[in-house]
């Protein structure tokens, strides 16, 4: 027994980590589209063309194929490096009043050329945002499609576009940022295939009907028409599948952060003789000096270098530096992290060049200056951000998906490669604590270090390209990712199909009993009834409640009536969650952009009150005037806004108490309630008195600023 039990103990556990790492496996694949489609899209449809292109073969046979189908269209020519203002004025001149348009198809994203500032992002992928964010500006409620060429891999012989596939990345993260104005993506193959163009109007019919497709890659031949899908890949094998060993020299970009970290000690025990640990501070990094020493510790020669990887020069120095006796054998591209999740309409162009710049632009540095040199791995970090699109992540999407594409290049021209989709990772690295709770949050939370490198040695051995290996707790992420409607991308994973069916099933249920309680109805019969004041105190009441809800924050009590959503981790996903949840218990359709539009939940319970009472009689004529000047409320919000700002920016704890101070006293002597008695008899209205209830909002807002001293 002493020899059984301990063998017994292992083979339990080495049975439970196959089961783990199997359960965080998936890929992408390309399915057959087998609806019928044989609609036509109506009404009036935007065609914005790069300005250079308009009179291509391509352009031109879009726009036939569109109006040879009966649609009208209204082309759009966008001059190269236009911005989001350039753009917005451009869509105002093409829409003619009276005329909404029913869709946009974009051909921006076909415009391959570098930006300026980066030689990795393209001039497509920029204007295709600023195409985005222009359709918000001017409040243009219409799907956006875009038509690529070569954005993605049907199979292991295509070569796919880097710029292309950054442009699906992008405009995954666009559709969940706005779901208003979500569309899709069509891809013809990289050379040729014009003549499948023939397919578009049906599939941008059928993709704008409930529950249509929005990813669609058009082959010519047997391929035909093909629809992305995320499925299971579990490993086919025993607990002791093959894992890539390591030899020689290994780099590793971003060696001195938590993931390099994590994968050096890994490597270092595996057998690494000699591992390059690259980062912008090198041996100056936190921590770089201690875990130097631990990986000498484990018998590992180790190098630790100063080299940001998106600097080819400095690359290259690195790289020529490794010594010959111990030559390199693989490479594992870590560096680059995630910023904080914003709406697209958030980020401006540099921004999003920034963000971008370091992951893709190291990734083909690599790639170019190690050419066809041979190889054991070549091994990318990328994101699941890239695979589904994690909503206010579009130029960390767009940067992974570049990167996805890279190893199907690399792997087509018979070069190894293997671009991992990760999750959240324990122990930090690929996003900081707020992101990393964001994503727990929505169903995805940290996985264990040591079994993540393990799938990564392992991916690796099995000569994987692109895989996704994250822990996704479907019963968390459906709710979210799907709060807006249906996402074919999941729907042939067996846990979500349960999932939806019995969403369904609860559905159905949920509409037959509230068809006879009408409870949303005795909620707004129940509001109706009180004073607008305490009425505003009850909604507020409600969105705390149900804000606590989407982020499992327990007692309302937890949520902060002026703490902005922002601050508090909400996203385009959660934001509609919420929309979801008020709209059902209040019986009524809300913006999906409710967190944005009105970002505290004092400012969207205001808002609820307003669009749902917007005038009421009785208060009205209890108290003349104070109807009126209540409306105004939120006119307040972002002068309210200014004076938080000034409190922030007092770093002198003295100031800030003084600033604090003079605000309440300021409060105090407005501060009775209109619904409620005052404790003591209101002496008679003084001059005083009667300028403020005359003041306008202007007057008001100078003696504020006045009282406080911001002036």
């Amino acid at each position: 027994l002493e020899s059984v039990v301990p063998a017994l103990a292992a083979w339990r556990t080495a049975r439970r980590e196959r089961s783990t790492l199997d359960n965080w496996r998936y890929r992408v694949v390309w399915r057959p589209y087998e609806a019928a489609a044989n609609g036509v899209p109506g009404g009036t449809w935007l065609l914005v063309v790069p300005e250079g292109q308009r009179e291509e073969d391509l352009t031109v046979r879009t726009r036939r194929v569109l109006e040879d189908a009966g649609t009208s269209v209204v082309p759009v020519a966008v001059p190269e490096h236009a911005d989001r203002a350039v753009v917005a004025a451009l869509l105002d001149a093409a829409v003619r009043p009276g005329d909404a348009p029913a869709g946009v198809l974009s051909l921006l994203a076909l415009d391959a050329e570098p930006d300026k500032r980066s030689p990795g992002v393209t001039t497509g992928v920029l204007g295709s945002m600023a195409l985005s964010q222009a359709l918000a500006d001017n409040a243009i409620h219409a799907g956006l499609w875009s038509l690529t060429r070569g954005a993605v891999a049907v199979d292991d012989e295509e070569a796919p576009s880097n710029g292309q596939a950054a442009a699906w990345g992008l405009l995954r993260v666009a559709a969940l940022d706005d779901p208003e104005r979500s569309g899709g993506l069509v891809d013809l193959p990289a050379d040729g295939g014009i003549e499948l163009l023939a397919h578009l109007p049906a599939l941008l019919a059928a993709g704008d009907a409930p529950g249509g497709e929005s990813e669609f890659a058009l082959r010519p031949g047997a391929a035909g028409v093909r629809v992305r899908r995320m499925v299971r890949s579990p490993l086919a094998g025993a607990a002791d599948a093959p894992v890539w060993t390591p030899c020689g020299t290994v780099l590793v970009t971003g060696g001195t952060g938590a993931l390099g970290a994590h994968v050096a000690r890994d490597l270092a025990r595996a057998g690494a003789e000699h591992l390059v640990l690259t980062s912008r501070r090198g041996p100056e990094a936190p921590g770089a000096a201690e875990l130097e020493a631990e990986l000498t510790g484990l018998g590992c020669r180790v190098t630790v270098a100063a080299c940001d990887v998106a600097d080819r020069e400095a690359l290259a120095a690195v790289l020529d530096g490794i010594p010959a006796e111990s030559p390199l054998t693989a490479v594992v591209h870590t560096a680059g992290a995630v910023d904080q999740a914003r709406p697209l309409t958030q980020i401006d162009a540099d921004e999003a060049v920034e963000l971008m710049h370091a992951k893709v632009v190291g990734a083909e540095n690599l790639h170019d200056l190690l050419g066809t040199r041979p190889l054991d791995a070549f091994v990318l970090f990328s994101s699941g951000a890239g695979v589904w699109g994690n909503g206010g992540q579009g130029p960390y999407a767009a940067a992974n998906a570049h990167l996805d594409a890279l190893a199907e290049r690399r792997r087509a021209a018979g070069l190894p490669a293997t671009s991992i989709a990760w999750g959240a990772w324990a122990g930090g690295g690929m996003v900081d604590a707020e992101v990393g709770e964001q994503l727990s949050r929505r169903g995805v939370p940290a996985m264990e270090p040591a079994l993540a490198v393990r799938a990564l040695r392992e991916s690796v051995a099995a000569r994987e390209t692109a895989v996704v290996v994250a822990d996704i707790r479907w019963d968390r992420f459906v709710p979210a990712y799907c709060a807006h409607g249906h996402r074919p991308l999941i729907e042939d994973i067996p846990d979500v199909q349960a999932l939806l069916a019995a969403q369904d099933a609860e559905g159905a249920a949920g509409h037959a009993a509230d068809a006879t309680a009408g409870a949303s109805d005795g909620l707004r019969g129940e509001l109706a009834a009180l004073p607008s004041a305490k009425r505003r105190r009850r909604l507020t009441e409600l969105v705390r409640t149900h804000v606590a809800a989407v982020l499992g924050a327990g007692a309302a009590d937890a949520v902060k009536p002026g703490r902005a959503f922002r601050d508090m981790g909400f996203d385009s996903l959660t934001g509609v969650e919420l929309r979801n949840r008020l709209g059902a218990a209040l019986g009524t359709k809300l913006s999906a952009t409710l967190v944005f539009d009105y970002p505290t939940p004092k400012a969207l319970a205001d808002h609820l009150d307003a669009e749902l009472w917007p005038a009421d009689d009785a208060d009205t004529a209890l108290a003349p005037g104070l109807t009126e000047r209540g409306s105004r409320h939120n006119q307040l919000d972002p002068r309210l806004a200014e004076i938080e700002a000034a409190y922030r920016a007092t770093s002198d704890p003295a100031g800030r108490t003084e600033l604090a101070d003079a605000l309440r006293s300021l409060l105090d002597s407005w501060a009775t309630p209109v619904d409620e008695p005052a404790p003591v008899p209101a002496p008679a209205p003084t001059a005083v008195d009667e300028e403020l209830v005359d003041a306008s909002d202007q007057d008001m807002f100078d003696l504020i600023d006045k009282e406080l001293g911001i002036s």
